[in-house]
This record gives C-alpha cells, sequence and structure tokens, in this order.
C-alpha cells in the first residue's frame, strides 16, 4: 500500500493545492516526521506561505513540478482538483500513489469515524451530530468539508470520534478508509461540470462512503430518493441498512406521519418524537434530524440527549438564516443553497409571498423542479451573477419581475424596492459563486451587510 514505502523510508509527502486540505496533510506529514513538497499551480496567499514556511514544507506557487512531486513517496491531492487533471494522469502513470487528504489523515488514527454525504443537508446534518456527541459528553471533532480538515485535527490532537462532512470531491481517492456510520442524505444533480455531465459519475462518488464498510457498521440513507434507492438496487452492502422516510418504514429505520417522528434501531424496541419539538423547521430538517436520531442510536448515547439536542440544536448560518424584518418584509440568507434542490426545499418552507435572489456560476441546473413554486409564490427574480441567461430562460415568463444585477449591495436594493410588506425576500442562489464572490460564506455575509444598512 502507499504508506508502506513511505514509513519503510522515510520518503517525502507531496501535497497539490495549499487550501486548508492540503495545509492539513502537509502538517501532518511533518508531524509524522515526513519531508513535504507542497505545490500550488495558483497563487498562495501570505498566512498560507508563513504557515509553510513555519512547518518547515519546501513548497512552490505558479506550477507544478511533475519531476519533483514524482520523487514522492506519495501524493495527496486536495479535493478542487479532478482526477483528470494533466498532473495528476502524469503523476499515476508514472506509479505514484495519489490519494485523498482523508484517506492520508485516516491511516494515522483509530477513532470511530460518522460520515455524512449527500446533495443538500451535509453542513447542518454534522453540526447537529456534533452538537448531540458533545451534549452527551464524547471526545469528538467536527472536520472534513466543515471547519478544519481532517488531516489538520489528527496532527494537533487526536479524538475518539470524529464527524466528517464529506463532498464527492474528497470522497473520490479514497481506498482503505471506512466508516463505522455512513449516512447518505440525499443524492440530486449538483457539481456535474465536475463529472462531465455524467449524473452516474457523480451517484459513484457519492456512494464511496460505503466502501469497505462491514456487518458491524451502519448505513443510514433516504428511502424516499430516488438516486439513492435505485443505485442500492444494483449495490450488496455489507453495513447494516437503516432507511428513513417521510413515509412508513416496515422495520429497523426512522419515519414521519407529519406529527410524530418514530425510530426504531433494535428490533421490538423504538421510541416517539413530535415534529412540533424540533428546533429545525421544514421537511428537509425533518430528514436531517431522524438521520442525526438514527446516528445517535447507532451509537448508543441517551435517548434523553438525542432528544434534547434536537429540540435545542441552533442552526448554521447561511442555511435559511432569517437576517432580520425591515418595513415588514422578512429577509433569509440561504446563501449555502448551490443547487436545485437545495432551493426547492427553501421555496418549500416559504408561507409568504417571495422575492426571490438566485444566480451565480451554473453548475449544469436544470431549472424545471422549479417551476410551480416559483409561478405559485415568487412575484419577482432578483438575479445575482455574471450570466444569467439560463434564469432568463427558465423564469422570465412566470414571475412579475425580472431584474439583473452584479453586487449584492444592488440585488439587496432592488429586493427592497421590489417586496411589500408581508414578503420574504430569500436569497437562495441555486448557483456557485465565485463569479462575484469568494466563496458562499463571503456571498451570506455581504448579503447580511447590506440588509442590515437598509
Amino acid at each position: 500500500m502507499w504508506y508502506d514505502a513511505l514509513e519503510a523510508g522515510g520518503g517525502c509527502v507531496g501535497v497539490l493545492g495549499a487550501g486548508e486540505s492540503g495545509l492539513g496533510a502537509a502538517y501532518l506529514s511533518r508531524v509524522k516526521g515526513f519531508d513535504v513538497f507542497l505545490s500550488d499551480c495558483g497563487e498562495v496567499d501570505e498566512p498560507r506561505a508563513k504557515e509553510l514556511e513555519s512547518m518547515g514544507a519546501q513548497w512552490e506557487k505558479g506550477r507544478h513540478s511533475l519531476g519533483r512531486l514524482a520523487e514522492c513517496a506519495v501524493v495527496v491531492k486536495s479535493p478542487g482538483i479532478p482526477g483528470e487533471a494533466s498532473v495528476v494522469l502524469a503523476l499515476r502513470e508514472k506509479g505514484v500513489p495519489v490519494i485523498s487528504e482523508i484517506e492520508f489523515a485516516n491511516h494515522y488514527t483509530r477513532a470511530k469515524k460518522i460520515c455524512v454525504t449527500g446533495s443538500n443537508g451535509k453542513t447542518t446534518t454534522v453540526s447537529l451530530l456534533y452538537h448531540m456527541l458533545m451534549k452527551a459528553g464524547v471526545d469528538v471533532a467536527l472536520v472534513g468539508n466543515i471547519g478544519s480538515s481532517f488531516a489538520r485535527q489528527v496532527a494537533k490532537r487526536d479524538h475518539a470520534c470524529y464527524v466528517l462532512e464529506l463532498s464527492s470531491f474528497q470522497l473520490e481517492d479514497m481506498y482503505e478508509f471506512k466508516a463505522d456510520v455512513a449516512i447518505l442524505l440525499n443524492i440530486t444533480p449538483d457539481h456535474l461540470d465536475r463529472y462531465g455531465y455524467e449524473m452516474q459519475r457523480y451517484v459513484d462518488a457519492k456512494f464511496r462512503i460505503v466502501r469497505n464498510m462491514t456487518g458491524t457498521d451502519s448505513f443510514i440513507y433516504s428511502a424516499d430518493d430516488a438516486e439513492t434507492v435505485r443505485q442500492l438496487a444494483k449495490m450488496e452492502i455489507s453495513a447494516r441498512r437503516l432507511p428513513f422516510s417521510q413515509h412508513m418504514v416496515e422495520g429497523l429505520g426512522a419515519w414521519s406521519d407529519k406529527e410524530t417522528l418514530h425510530f426504531t434501531v433494535d428490533a421490538g424496541e423504538g421510541w416517539e418524537m413530535p415534529v412540533g419539538e424540533l428546533s429545525l423547521r421544514g421537511l428537509h430538517n425533518v430528514n436531517n434530524s431522524m438521520a442525526a436520531g438514527l446516528a445517535g442510536e447507532v451509537l448508543r448515547l441517551p435517548r434523553e440527549v438525542i432528544r434534547a439536542s434536537l429540540h435545542d440544536f441552533v442552526g448554521i448560518p447561511h442555511r435559511l438564516e432569517l437576517v432580520g424584518e425591515v418595513e415588514g418584509v422578512r429577509y433569509i440568507n440561504d446563501s449555502k443553497a448551490t443547487n436545485v434542490d437545495a432551493v426547492w426545499y427553501a421555496l418549500e418552507s416559504m408561507r409568504t409571498p417571495v422575492v426571490w435572489i438566485a444566480g451565480g456560476t451554473d453548475k449544469g441546473n436544470d431549472y424545471s423542479a422549479l417551476e410551480g413554486f416559483v409561478r405559485e409564490k415568487v412575484h419577482a427574480l432578483v438575479c445575482l451573477g455574471v450570466d444569467n441567461a439560463k434564469l432568463r430562460s427558465a423564469f422570465e415568463g412566470l414571475v412579475d419581475t425580472f431584474v439583473e444585477t452584479r453586487s449584492a449591495e444592488d440585488a439587496v436594493r432592488e429586493a427592497h424596492r421590489l417586496a411589500r410588506a408581508g414578503d420574504t425576500v430569500l436569497l437562495s442562489p441555486a448557483c456557485a459563486s465565485f463569479d462575484l464572490f469568494k466563496n458562499y460564506e463571503d456571498r451570506g455575509e455581504q448579503f447580511k451587510q447590506w440588509v442590515k444598512r437598509l
């Protein structure tokens, strides 16, 4: 395996990318006594450069020196770099193992791992699980696609348990990694530009979360998600299956009858919780709560802790976050809604007329699923993006007003002008943020900033 040559000869670890994942892998490598060569074909800002210098890593920016990387015993690839990148293909052709940061960090911990993936709901669910485990007194860290990288946390202080948020990008290039509890929330079209606009490739990446699982592990999934159910019909999975659903589940799992959540993990022994006691609102959050509750049961957390956590958890920023009310108009920041399915759930939860702010970098979106809600609930669409042609084509005839903007300030001011008392202004973009913003957090923070200036 990749670690045999590395650990036998004290070789060099190559790292592709100087983001949080790459820096974490470099840091763990240095802690374990390995030389590091980090390569980033873009810029490396001053704080990251200082961190690399302080840990004694060798590094370069603005290029990938293939000859230098090929001398490494293993290369850890950051998730933002696709497997088809020329440097990755060249390294593999030379026989150099290329692995993910998650795979690399996993080799240096024996902790229990609760892993969550899905097109939507990952951050809310892992944050809820972390809250639940902390309340139960478990030595736990929250890592992955949220906060610190897995590798950095393992290097700083290993924990007994990790809750990992895993994107499809992070699930690539994992080979020996195994989750103790794997949660697959849903699979809807997202990041298709990364996968050659082939949905099956995206599905396959998501299902890597069940790789290597055994009969002592648990797989929690949505029985209502068409792509998940279709893929499961073609697979053999050794882990115990625990579905959650908005319809009655026969046997083990969780389900909702709209008024009550029902949980059964051990045959003949179940418990219930009123939906009205959940802290998180909306259909999607009922699903997230059922998934987290099942995981808590699998981990044998006290039921009073599970129930209390589902009741008192505070939601995360940028996900249906109420910013405030101005002149009778509610402003909601849902900047993390970067695909159509996330927007579907946001619009589904709206109970007042909507001024919808959407747009950004399209990821192969098909907006047809939103037409019913837009026709029923949205009277104005404010586009926030460089290229809004697809949004215009999909919705211009369905809303009373369609305007285009290129800054958060202009989008908020236009929405304020168009909104009437009793309306909701909803930032739920359905797109990535990189055309005008650093990331979805930057987009959301700018939205909140300008709302507070109204």
